[in-house]
């Protein structure tokens, strides 16, 4: 089973509304603001997934800083889920500093959503390491089996639209008040697996998975090995951060690694399996098998 596990999508509406959105929300004008910015629907995600050999796909939202915007995102990736069931799972969007923010996480989980992110905790004005913003959400993630999953960033390198400063320090910030959540860095964690090196940090990393979405813009290959080699394969989710890139050039990356074949297909689709309690055996019922893995 191969499964993108940072994807993107809107509906028709907020895709013909670009420059409207812009104005009302933060995160959206951050990431969207430039009609370059790719937006894709649903249809458009599967249509690509058909053609790059993907199986599943976790379609997320942004991090609306607009509660109304995020409910109107929540409704059509549950829509999209459902229409599309066995190839899109649907994370929800949340501020966790907008009020009654563990009530729509408790309706997202109504909706057959299985999780939550993509968190951006800038432009949505909350602090990863903030226990009392918090924890309403943590619990609601925790008590209904879902994962949540936020946008980190590296403290250096080149700048571009969405970066932000959620670096390892603060993602680390999250990782110590979960509680046992399951928790998805985005972006490498903005690096924070390559801190595993001190003993506390490795400590405290041991339930964490990072995905990989944009990967070839921030980093050479030969990070899938050097994550390996520090925190494990079986913590890595392949990612492409769709429509921002295809999912094949995280596919080359990864079958180009020195990495052993099971240490590949873990990344490749089996640890979001196990994490998101996908079929272990292969794809979903009545999806078309994957581009071999062997």
């Amino acid at each position: 089973m191969i499964v993108d596990s940072h994807v993107h999508i809107f509906p028709p509406r907020m895709i013909a509304a670009r420059g409207e959105l812009a104005a009302l929300d933060a995160t959206f004008a951050e990431m969207y603001s430039d009609p370059a910015a790719r937006m894709a629907t649903a249809e458009e995600l599967v249509a690509a997934m058909d053609e790059d050999g993907v199986d599943v796909s976790v379609a997320m939202g942004i991090g609306w800083a607009d509660p109304d915007l995020a409910r109107e995102s929540n409704e059509y990736i549950a829509e999209a889920a459902a229409r599309h069931r066995g190839r899109v799972i649907g994370f929800g969007s949340v501020n966790p500093a907008a009020a009654g923010a563990a009530g729509e996480v408790e309706r997202c989980a109504d909706l057959g959503l299985r999780g939550i992110g993509e968190l951006h905790p800038d432009t949505q004005g909350f602090e990863p390491s903030d226990a009392a913003v918090m924890a309403p959400v943590l619990d609601v993630v925790r008590s209904r089996d879902m994962a949540l999953t936020m946008h980190c960033s590296e403290p250096v390198g080149h700048a571009y639209p969405g970066k932000g400063r959620v670096t390892p320090r603060r993602a680390a910030g999250l990782v110590a008040i979960a509680g046992g959540a399951r928790l998805v860095l985005a972006h490498w964690g903005g690096g924070l697996p390559f801190y595993a090196l001190m003993p506390e940090v490795a400590g405290m990393l041991s339930g964490v998975y990072f995905d990989t979405a944009a990967s070839p813009f921030l980093y050479d290959g030969r990070v899938f090995a050097v994550a390996d080699s520090l925190v494990g394969a079986e913590r890595v989710l392949a990612a492409s951060d769709f429509p921002l890139m295809r999912f094949g050039r995280i596919l080359a990356q990864v079958e180009a690694s020195p990495l052993s074949r099971e240490a590949k297909m873990d990344i490749l689709g089996r640890n979001a399996a196990r994490m998101l309690g996908l079929a272990a055996g292969g794809p979903p019922p009545g999806v078309r098998p994957a581009v071999p893995q062997s």
